[in-house]
């Protein structure tokens, strides 16, 4: 999957016809609900060769029965690229295949949800229905632009502190929800390297994760009991307890690294643009007050008035939205350290399907997609030619919105 003159992706191979054969069901692990699949492999399948970048692959059934199987293909190293970062563990946490995901079981409700899932068992759906709603419009549009890119999964983020030696950036996608300990250190310290980072979402760092092992091997489990009190690890080790970042026993808020943190869902509205000037909106036209309707949603982020917050954080978007039923407002932020790197969040979910304009659906405009298409690409030009905050430093401006000098 890229850019490929705007076909958006091109065939690498293709197998032989295969016999089907009916695999055992899904065995469910009853204290933690964890869905895996024990089959037997039917095939193996060589990368040797291809480009690292995202890959789908087709299953085609003789009755014509289509699904996905969606696999990275990762980079040897990143020195000198911007990260593509595919949000592995957000996939599996809505995966319902077998059942049961991170927020429902057969009931429909909470009472029978997982606490554990696997990565040894298919996607629901099509398969591939997070990457593409929320990761492949992006990655095309990364990837028509030319600078030099890496691809990686949150699963290397967490294993890997040395993933990011040397890049010029870190791109985390439309919806990147759960991240363990080592995932959020291993991006802190390459931004203090001089790392840039993007958050081209909302919702992102939300969800405390732990990793752990299952028979195929290390990190195939994602943890997240999302309740301190229900969680063993709680009075064992605090740290690595798995519910909200920001909630006790020990509360570190994921402001902190975003600049911003998720405040709504369902949310509905306008990217407003507030500081017009801002070096990323240069080109577009916009003024203050500027509005693309249907850009936020399902899911948005705002200033964390009680902090942590960035003492360099520019507040660049912020928009009246609805909340449910209530009133709300959503930001876009950027701010700088002292390394020089920079971290823009664009404070909306919808930010990567806003790619697609009026096809994204929500009252996404034309003049929605040349804003956001334009904005990301720059963002994406400049992150790869080094740190951020070396030739655009941020401009403090979040006391306009909490009071504070």
């Amino acid at each position: 999957m890229g850019w490929y003159g705007g076909a958006q992706a091109r065939s690498v191979w293709r197998s032989e016809r295969q016999p089907g054969v009916r695999q055992a069901p899904a065995k469910v692990e009853q204290r933690t609900r964890t869905v895996s699949a024990a089959w037997r492999p039917s095939m193996t399948v060589s990368t040797a060769g291809w480009p690292a970048g995202s890959y789908l692959i087709r299953l085609t059934a003789a009755t014509g029965a289509q699904r996905f199987v969606p696999i990275t293909v990762r980079s040897p190293g990143a020195q000198g690229r911007v990260v593509v970062l595919n949000a592995t563990t957000t996939w599996q946490a809505y995966n319902m295949w077998g059942g049961y995901d991170l927020y429902k079981g057969p009931s429909g409700g909470l009472n029978d949800r997982a606490t554990a899932v696997s990565f040894d068992r298919p996607y629901d759906g099509n398969g591939a229905g997070k990457f593409l709603a929320y990761e492949q419009p992006a990655i095309a549009l990364a990837e028509k632009l030319g600078v030099p890119l890496a691809y990686a999964t949150d699963n290397d983020l967490h294993a890997d502190p040395r993933l990011l030696d040397g890049a010029r950036g870190l791109l985390t996608l439309g919806h990147d929800e759960y991240w363990s300990s080592a995932m959020r250190e291993h991006a802190a310290q390459a931004r203090d390297r001089g790392v840039n980072i993007a958050f081209l979402g909302a919702n992102a760092v939300n969800r405390h994760i732990r990793f752990q092992s299952t028979a195929l091997g290390a990190d195939r489990l994602v943890v997240c009991y999302k309740d301190a009190g229900s969680d063993p690890m709680s009075g064992k080790n605090p740290a690595e307890s798995t519910q909200d970042w920001r909630l006790p026993p020990m509360p570190r808020p994921e402001s902190d690294l975003i600049g911003i943190q998720y405040v709504c869902f369902p949310a509905e509205g306008a990217f407003t643009v507030h500081r017009p000037d801002f070096w990323l909106f240069r080109g577009t036209g916009v003024r203050k007050g500027t509005r693309f309707p249907g850009v936020i949603g399902p899911e948005a982020d705002a200033l964390n008035r009680g902090g942590p917050t960035p003492s360099t954080l520019e507040i660049v978007a912020h928009s009246p939205i609805a909340c449910g039923n209530g009133a709300a407002g959503a930001d876009a932020s950027y701010y700088t350290v002292r390394s020089g790197a920079g971290v823009f969040a664009t404070g909306t979910m919808r930010w990567v399907c806003s790619m697609r304009g009026p096809s994204c659906g929500h009252g996404v405009t034309e003049a929605g997609r040349r804003f956001v298409t334009q904005v990301s690409s720059t963002l994406i030009t400049a992150m790869a030619a080094g740190p951020l905050g070396n030739r655009y430093p941020s401009r403090p401006n979040h006391g306009e919105f909490t009071g504070t000098p």
